[in-house]
Formats: C-alpha cells, sequence, structure tokens
C-alpha cells in the first residue's frame, strides 16, 4: 500500500500514527497539493491528502476512512472499540480534533494564501474561537483521566495528539499548554511513543 501526503499535514500525521500503531508496513509518497504541477488530482479528486493507493490500485481518502480502514486490517493494538457506543464516543473525540485541524487550516490559509488587502480579521478570529473551545471541550473531557477513552490509547487520542501538535507547529502564540494542563500531559506521554516520535512533523 501506498500513503500519499506531507509531513506537515496533521491528518497525514494521524493515519501515519495508526499504521504504525498496528504495525502495517506502508509507503510514503510526499506530495504538495499546492504546487502547479500537483498529481494529487488524479489520486483523490478532491485534491486533498491524504490518500490511500490499495494494493490493486483503488483509492481510499479522507484521514477518518483511512483510519477506520487501517484499524481493521491487524488485530494489534485496537484503537477503534467494536461496541457501538464506544465507537461513536471515540469517532466523536476524532472529530473534534479534526475540527481542530480544521479551523487552524482555513486560518492559515487566509493568513498565507490571501492578500494581505483581501484578508479577513473577522473570519481568522471565527477559526480561532472554534479552536478556542474545541480545546476547552477536549480538556473538560479529559479530566484527570490518563486516556481520552477507557483504559488505553485509542484514535481518540491520535486525534487529539495529532491536533494539539498542530497548533504547536503553526499557532505556537496559542497558549493551550499553560491554560489546559491536563491536555499537554496526554501529549507528552504520547511524544514518548515511537510512532508519535517518527512522525514529528518538520518545523521549517
Amino acid at each position: 500500500m501506498k500513503l500519499i501526503g506531507s509531513l506537515t499535514s496533521p491528518y497525514v500525521r494521524k493515519v501515519r500514527i495508526v499504521f504504525l500503531e498496528k504495525k502495517v508496513d506502508i509507503d510514503l509518497q510526499l506530495e504538495n497539493v499546492w504546487a502547479a504541477d500537483t498529481q494529487m488530482p488524479s489520486f483523490n479528486p478532491l485534491g486533498k491528502v491524504p490518500c490511500l493507493i490499495l494494493e490493486d490500485g483503488d483509492a481510499i481518502y479522507d484521514s477518518r476512512v483511512i483510519a477506520e480502514y487501517a484499524d481493521a486490517l491487524s488485530p494489534v493494538s485496537k484503537l477503534i472499540p467494536s461496541d457501538n457506543r464506544e465507537r461513536a464516543t471515540v469517532k466523536t473525540w476524532e472529530t473534534l480534533a479534526d475540527g481542530i485541524m480544521d479551523a487552524g487550516i482555513l486560518a492559515r490559509l487566509e493568513r498565507t494564501l490571501r492578500p494581505a488587502e483581501q484578508q479577513s480579521q473577522d473570519w481568522v478570529d471565527r477559526q480561532m474561537g472554534k479552536i478556542n473551545n474545541a480545546l476547552r471541550v477536549l480538556s473538560e473531557q479529559l479530566g484527570g483521566n490518563a486516556w481520552c477513552h477507557g483504559n488505553q490509547m485509542t484514535l481518540a487520542d491520535v486525534a487529539v495528539g495529532c491536533a494539539v501538535g498542530y497548533l504547536l507547529l503553526r499557532f505556537p502564540q496559542v497558549q493551550w499548554q499553560t491554560q489546559y494542563p491536563n491536555l499537554d500531559r496526554l501529549y507528552q506521554k504520547l511524544l514518548q511513543r515511537p510512532s508519535f516520535m517518527e512522525t514529528e512533523p518538520p518545523k521549517a
């Protein structure tokens, strides 16, 4: 299998971590979706990463779909519970974490792609408000627990780790580590795992 993505995308990092935790080997093919000569639309018509190319050539895209597919490939390190209610809870954590990444990327694109005179501060503020609200809820739901859900790491923890890691990379001004020390404790624990170490995004 081949995973098409970038080293700085938090969505790509999420599925790479899942594959590493599952001990399923994949080849990573780097692609810049913003380059004029990008081939991404030939793999995913939406032009987004990550995109997983299966052995038979079929493509699977969207990080949530890929993560769920990957979790079913091996019984090692089950990340999504089989119980319907627990599964929904873990997937809701993932949705909230993905929402932080969605809002962060929208705010970043407003600043990096749009000419200064066309940028909307209201739009950026709206996205940052989503991030702040989501961080507050994540912290409240985590409380003093060791993991987001249950007594072991799940996809919820992977998604949250990727979301806050993305904030550290692109929005260091968001002081979530001091405001929500329980989220930081979780993140520091995740950083000790080889899957998180190996997928640490480049700072440049």
